[in-house]
């Protein structure tokens, strides 16, 4: 475990103002969140609930904007107190925002002075596709979709540049023998300014009994119900099998129909149609079809497609498919709910492993001069626990005689620190945990930040509200704030927002009773 750097702000602050870094680009900004994270983690630092609320709709946030009522309703958490965005006018069911995406920066050109500004990307329930100022909640842009199918998820193909709009899957197509061909269609745009690059049928005809597929850096994923997963280029596939090339905007005659595209009722006609097996870029087969790709060099994470295997990882090299020294990674522990493990995403090339009580965290290093490489603990993040002290403790029965127990905890029992979250901010470069211990007949949380580094425990925060560990359960810590989102039964949903105090002092109390009468203001 290396040293521990504490820089000094006020240091940091005089070169900032005679501007040392004036000519270097992005050292002020790194510069000042390297200040916010000293700050954060100093010893007289404190999170304070600032408000809290609760909702019978979902809630989400993004970026220090909290969403309700499906995305229609906008709050600021930046602010100590709630403050409204927008609000956008009530809308029938079928006109609600399903699901959303934030765009935040351009990468090109930007044609006109709302591109400057972020915004978000948005799916309602009757296949439009909305482009919404973050500000103002006003509509920018709107895109018909279709009428032949229900579009229902949103995702990034290529982060800030390309959005994958995917579609119910076709109840038909999954039953067996049914002779319904067509299991989902996935659209594809380029964004700001929105861009067809085309919408594509997923065919059973083509690619056999298959279950599920989406869209990811340019990789079409295929997965079956036996295990397998398949990877296809889509670029390939669009230059290959795209019919007809569409424009947003433009008049179009396709099937004896002329409309114009992107606008109701034509919307999208699908112009990417597979009509034979494409060239398979790789293959592997997986228990529940899991598999990920990472690392320096490429590496990929799989479970062996049997369920006595759930909880072991293979990892493995992406070229040859050579299991790396070491790749078989498995938490040994008892627990009712499984480990997970993923590439960190700092770009680090490094594993995260999640365990009950334990957070490993793993490098890939090159054997020697050779080309294999092996799989080593960078550095280990172990829960708070003290050996149970009921553990064989003996028992004197009626008759006097003395009978010892012998019995172990599991290792996610709700009575000993559980790791629930784990996440990396990475502005402040800080990995973010979250540990549960059920007290009595409540559990209670903390939150607690370790340099990403070293794995040292920099600061701990804890969570004021219980934490029922049978709920759903989001925490966000988004540079000086910690936002945690909980669902309750029956779709209560409940949001709990804290902020960075300094000194809090009386300051606490006059703030707590100043958003007590702010709450009361707003109801979802």
């Amino acid at each position: 475990m290396g040293p521990i750097r504490k820089p000094n702000v006020c240091h940091r602050l005089s070169r900032r103002a005679v501007g040392f870094f004036s000519r270097d680009a992005g050292v002020v900004q790194r510069t000042n969140l390297g200040i916010l994270r000293s700050l954060v983690c100093q010893e007289s630092t404190k999170f304070m609930n600032v408000w809290t609320t609760h909702s019978k709709s979902p809630i989400a946030y993004e970026r220090g904007r909290i969403y309700f009522d499906n995305y229609r309703f906008c709050v600021s958490s930046v602010a100590a107190q709630p403050r409204k965005l927008y609000e956008m006018p009530k809308c029938s069911k079928s006109e609600k925002i399903e699901d959303a995406l934030l765009w935040e920066c351009p990468v090109g050109e930007m044609p006109n002075l709302s591109d400057y500004r972020s915004s978000l990307i948005a799916l309602t329930a009757h296949n439009w596709l909305l482009r919404i100022s973050t500000t103002t909640g006003k509509v920018l842009e709107k895109i018909y979709l279709a009428s032949y199918c229900k579009f229902r998820y949103l995702s990034w193909d290529t982060p800030q540049e390309v959005i994958a709009v995917k579609s119910a899957q076709n109840k038909l197509a999954r039953q067996a023998g049914v002779q319904q061909p067509i299991l989902l269609y996935l659209a594809v745009f380029h964004v700001l300014p929105f861009s067809l690059i085309g919408i594509l049928e997923i065919s059973k005809r083509i690619f056999g009994n298959v279950t599920d597929a989406t869209l990811s850096h340019g990789i079409l994923i295929v997965m079956y119900s036996s295990g397998l997963v398949r990877l296809y280029s889509f670029q390939a596939i669009t230059e290959k099998f795209m019919q007809q090339k569409l424009d947003l905007g433009c008049a179009c005659r396709w099937g004896g129909t002329t409309g114009t595209v992107g606008e109701a009722p034509f919307g999208i006609p699908c112009n990417i149609k597979i009509t034979d097996t494409p060239p398979l870029l790789f293959e592997v087969s997986s228990l529940e079809n899991a598999f990920q790709i990472g690392g320096h060099p490429w590496h990929y994470i799989i479970t062996p497609n049997k369920k006595k295997q759930k909880g072991v990882f293979h990892i493995c090299a992406l070229k040859d498919n050579s299991l790396a020294k070491n790749g078989i990674q498995e938490m040994e522990c008892c627990s009712l709910e499984s480990d997970w493990i993923y590439f960190h995403p700092d770009a680090s090339g490094r594993i995260i492993h999640v365990g009950p009580n334990q957070v490993k965290i793993l490098k890939l290093n090159e054997v020697g001069h050779s080309a294999q490489y092996e799989i080593s603990e960078d550095f280990v993040i172990l829960a708070n626990r003290e050996k149970n002290k009921n553990e064989n403790l003996p028992t004197v029965t009626a008759s006097g005689r003395v009978v010892k127990k012998s019995f172990n905890l599991l290792d996610d029992d709700p009575e000993q620190e559980t790791f629930k979250i784990v996440d990396y901010e990475d502005e402040l470069d800080l990995l973010s945990v979250v540990a549960v211990t059920q007290i009595d007949a409540e559990g209670k949380a903390h939150l607690d930040f370790h340099c990403n580094e070293y794995g040292t425990l920099l600061k701990s925060i804890p969570l004021v509200e219980s934490w029922d560990v049978t709920y759903s359960h989001e925490v966000y810590f988004d540079r000086d704030l910690v936002l945690h989102i909980e669902q309750k039964p029956s779709r209560i949903f409940s949001c709990y927002v804290y902020q960075m105090v300094c000194d809090p002092g009386e300051e606490e109390e006059t703030t707590n009773r100043s958003c007590e009468k702010k709450r009361a203001n707003f109801k979802f």
